[in-house]
């Protein structure tokens, strides 16, 4: 059975200045784009036998930079919605609400294109993703290229957690990859934040 490979895109702008970016496509930086392509050598290694993005273009080009081909974009990848918090820092948002945590506390309602989600929204789209890539571990590994907030929830479902447990998992760096397996029946991560 193969390894679901978690890429997070590369650096952008947003990522650099810790600007929340849910559902705004904001491109790679120069450094981002360098990042994406040192990815190309440990992921030929792999080969992975499937590949699915986030369909906003960080991840898309992500994906292209790193060599990964017949990328399939899945909108269940999507950055979390962050409605109302959208481009703005933690710094900011603490500011107008003293000990706000995304993972307890969410966001609040935007605009029409940013309607914001519940973290329990999140897991389901996760899960509905995990339920498409589990059985095509049997053909080798399986790359998903995806967003910070995101990668952590599909890997905490991916351990059978609550989706609040994602809390727990460490920022994913702009352009890093982690390493989702299964031994004797137990999913485990075998790797996380791997530049």
């Amino acid at each position: 059975m193969g390894e679901l490979i978690v890429i997070r895109h590369g650096q952008t702008e947003w990522s650099l200045s810790g600007r929340h970016a849910g559902r705004t496509d904001v491109p790679l930086t120069d450094a981002g784009e360098a990042a994406a392509r040192a990815l190309a050598p440990r992921l030929a290694r792999h080969r992975p036998a499937h590949v699915f993005s986030s369909p906003l273009s960080r991840a898309m080009r992500t994906a292209e930079l790193a060599g990964l081909t017949g990328v399939k974009p899945d909108p269940d990848l999507l950055e979390w919605d962050y409605g109302g918090y959208e481009g703005l820092t933690a710094e900011q948002i603490r500011a107008s609400r003293p000990g706000w945590d995304l993972w307890r506390d969410g966001v609040v309602p935007g605009d029409a294109g940013h309607p914001g989600e519940e973290l329990a929204q999140v897991a389901a789209r996760t899960d509905a993703a995990l339920d498409r890539i589990r059985p095509l571990l049997s053909d080798g590994d399986v790359a998903v290229v995806a967003h910070g907030h995101l990668a952590r929830v599909l890997t905490v479902r991916w351990l059978g957690l609550d989706a609040s447990a994602s809390r727990l998992l460490g920022h994913p760096h702009p352009g890093t990859l982690g390493f989702l397996a299964i031994e004797d029946g137990q999913p485990f991560i075998s790797a996380w934040n791997v530049p």
